[in-house]
């Protein structure tokens, strides 16, 4: 697990890539053609960006004739979530405690 959450973190360290994966949440799988249109970089370039996605597990692609489309894998994208989420109540706990230390330390020593 903690390998794979290296490689989705690290393929959605770019900007390109975070694009893609946005582009497939919102509107579901793609062609290469239509993800690679808003972006201004060369073809070969951007395939290597979808290898990348491919490899960490973010996406799939499949071929039907001349057009590969790019789906999204839903399961990827959970697990990063919940580990985002996971880390978010743990910090979430801890400033809950500082605030209430503070608190305490405002109102004064107890007697």
């Amino acid at each position: 697990m903690a390998n794979n959450l290296d490689q989705v973190f690290s393929a959605m360290a770019d900007p390109t890539r975070r694009a893609v994966i946005e582009r497939l949440i919102e509107g579901g799988p793609a062609p290469v053609s239509t993800l690679h249109e808003p972006h201004d970089i060369a073809l070969p370039t951007f395939l290597r960006h979808l290898k990348v996605l491919e490899a960490s597990g973010l996406v799939r692609s499949e071929k039907r004739g001349r057009v590969r489309t790019v789906h999204i894998e839903a399961a990827a994208v959970a697990e990063a979530e919940n580990w985002l989420a996971r880390q978010r109540r743990l910090w979430e706990r801890r400033l809950d405690r500082l605030e209430a230390l503070v608190r305490d330390m405002e109102k004064g020593p107890k007697t």
